[in-house]
């Protein structure tokens, strides 16, 4: 049984997540393993290996499409599906939960009580009903009837009208544009299917569901995510499909070796790739779109970009070195680089851009797929541009056992 690669951090409760699935693309008829959520305030060493797999994300974003015909689909006066071609990039988003979720709060805040047609309505919504197949799925089963006290609350109505302005504002953000960047860091052709729902619910997550089989962006409805973040962090997620598509992990009979477990989790660089391809290039800030805080948080970490190329060389050499070896370890710390935007992120980040700064994009598109290559290109590119030794490099050793023949 492969894993999929899913990379997981979550947050404390009452703070978004995010979905991230990155390592051991998926390959048709396997079954998948995801691994454990890791929080944000649990210590490297703590983080657990069980269950199913959530990426956080700050809010809800839509998703998009370029190049393709576009058709609208009205249902009860407000659009509930965007439909693209069948192209490489199909992709359609569906706004039916929300809208009947919206339209049952409206009615509370009008002083009536909703009609059964549209609580129906709302048990009909092929987002409600994907919902709760995924709710299910993770053992957490979601009844009509908790949905219904959900939506019944008095601070629900009262938010109907600032949800409604998120829902429409997000249906206008530029969903071409989207797609255009997280396709430009991807092979010429690389295929992105997604349906992407937009969900007033319960719980303020987001995530991927059946990301091996017919792929669901699940989004929590925020108002408090911009047009223009939503934008960003939709470019990053359809990328993280798109890579999940152009570099397949690769076919292996017998047990892993020390070293297929190493770049197996390696292919979690693709958080930085993804970072790079939703700002729009190397020299756009990761975090334009964010706020000063995200933005913050960011430069602090890229302060400490030493630590962490070291935390991940130590983490690589225990376990091609055999110091590290029962899967649930490996997963254990490989984990814990997440954080909320950890060194998968600024150290996969950095190396993209120096070698897309170096060398040009193609040449990171050449090793985006095998990141032991990737790691090597970047020691050969930083060492042409960074003139002042600012920017780490990984050790001769490593690279020589990573990328030794098999």
């Amino acid at each position: 049984m492969s894993l999929l690669l899913q990379m997981v951090k979550r947050r404390d409760a009452g703070r978004p997540e995010r979905v991230a699935w990155i390592l051991n693309r998926p390959r048709p008829g396997q079954a998948t393993l995801h691994p454990a959520p890791v929080s944000q305030s649990q210590p490297r060493a703590a983080a657990s290996s069980t269950t199913y797999s959530e990426k956080t994300m700050r809010g809800a974003w839509v998703t998009a499409l370029v190049g393709v015909a576009i058709l609208w689909v009205a249902r009860g006066g407000v659009p509930s599906h965007w439909v693209s071609g069948q192209t490489p990039a199909a992709v359609r988003i569906v706004t039916d939960e929300a809208d009947a979720a919206l339209a049952i709060l409206e009615a509370r805040g009008a002083g009536g009580v909703p009609p059964s047609a549209l609580w129906q309505r709302l048990l009909a919504s092929e987002g409600y009903r994907r919902l709760a197949r995924r709710e299910t799925a993770i053992g957490r089963p979601m009844t009509d009837s908790a949905f219904a006290a959900f939506l019944s609350v008095d601070s629900m109505a009262r938010r109907a009208s600032v949800l409604r302005a998120t829902v429409l504002s997000w249906r206008s953000a530029d969903l071409s544009g989207a797609l255009a960047r997280a396709r430009a860091y991807l092979p010429a052709g690389t295929p992105i299917h997604a349906t992407v729902y937009l969900l007033i619910k319960p719980r303020a997550n987001s995530f991927v569901f059946e990301a091996d089989s017919d792929p669901a962006i699940m989004l929590f409805v925020d108002p408090a995510v911009s047009r223009a973040k939503l934008e960003n962090t939709l470019a990053h997620e359809l990328h993280h499909l798109g890579y999940t598509r152009a570099c397949p992990a690769a076919e292996r009979e017998g047990a892993p070796t020390p070293v297929d477990r190493a770049r197996h989790w390696m292919g979690a660089f693709g958080e930085g790739l993804a970072m790079l391809a939703a700002a729009g290039g190397p020299d756009i800030h990761p975090h334009a779109t964010s706020s000063s805080d995200e933005r913050a948080r960011w430069d602090r970490d890229l302060g400490n970009l030493g630590e962490s190329f070291g935390e991940l060389e130590a983490f690589f050499r225990d376990v091609v070195d055999g110091r590290v070896t029962h899967p649930d370890s490996i997963q254990t710390i490989a984990m814990s680089f997440f954080g909320v935007q950890g060194p998968w992120y600024t150290v996969g980040w950095t190396m993209a851009r120096t070698i897309e700064v170096a060398d040009g994009r193609a040449a990171l598109l050449g090793v985006m797929c095998r990141p032991a290559d990737l790691m090597r290109r970047y020691n050969e590119a930083a060492a042409r541009i960074d003139h002042g030794e600012r920017l780490p490099r990984w050790s001769e050793p490593l690279l020589a056992k990573l990328t030794e023949p098999e």
